[in-house]
């Protein structure tokens, strides 16, 4: 009997100080509080890539970030993306600084709703090791699917102590007038939430307008 209600209360204790803690950083991320820290001045990135004009995009943003700052680099994409590996190795061609994941992807397009609950769930899963293996300290996301199980994985590590990232996302050019998808989840717990076109700061409750970036 002892022991369980040691157990209970060590259960209930675990769910308080993890409650505790994902309220502390929604508040934080709410209020636009960012501080990130990085003791040997460069940052741990990983780059969620999309496909077709999603990694066209976030590849011009890449190009203008420091690449000494933002090293080592880990570029994360869907399994059967077969062009976007091209264009990030053109990139970085005179760079050693860089790594290429797959895993699999969360919604195809078409796909329903319903059933893409189920693969951005296996995507999940999928992508715990390697963020936990990778230990980012930035992500930086402009809307494709892929992005979504990354950045709730990198999430939930920080809200249980494991990791200390932040999550940077940048919403695609082409959204003019509405979020999406992945916008609409992201804008709950990105520490960083940018949006191209001044007409959307209407529809989100947090999005930063700083003229084009892409």
């Amino acid at each position: 009997m002892y022991i369980m209600e040691l157990a209970l209360m060590l259960s209930a204790f675990f769910i308080l100080t993890i409650t505790a803690r994902v309220m502390y950083l929604l508040y934080n991320i709410f209020r636009g509080i960012c501080n990130l820290n990085s003791e040997n001045n460069s940052l741990k990135t990983v780059y969620c890539i999309g496909s077709g004009g999603h990694t066209t995009e976030l590849l011009r943003i890449v190009s203008h970030l420091d690449a000494e700052k933002y090293a080592p680099r880990l570029y994360i994409m869907a399994m059967n993306d077969v062009s976007s590996e091209v264009k990030i190795r053109e990139q970085e061609r005179d760079s050693t600084e860089y790594q290429i994941y797959r895993i699999p992807r969360s919604r195809n397009v078409k796909q329903s709703y319903v059933s893409s609950v189920f693969t951005t769930l296996y995507a999940t899963i999928y992508t715990i090791p390697i963020i936990c293996k990778f230990k980012p300290d930035i992500i930086f996301c402009n809307g494709p699917g892929t992005c979504v199980p990354i950045c709730l994985v990198a999430f939930l590590l920080r809200c249980i102590f494991v990791l200390d990232c932040r999550i940077v996302f940048i919403e695609s050019f082409c959204r003019v007038r509405t979020l999406s998808l992945s916008g609409k989840i992201l804008q709950w717990f990105a520490d960083i939430f940018i949006v191209q076109w001044p007409q959307l700061t209407n529809v989100c409750f947090r999005g930063k307008y700083f003229g084009r970036l892409t």
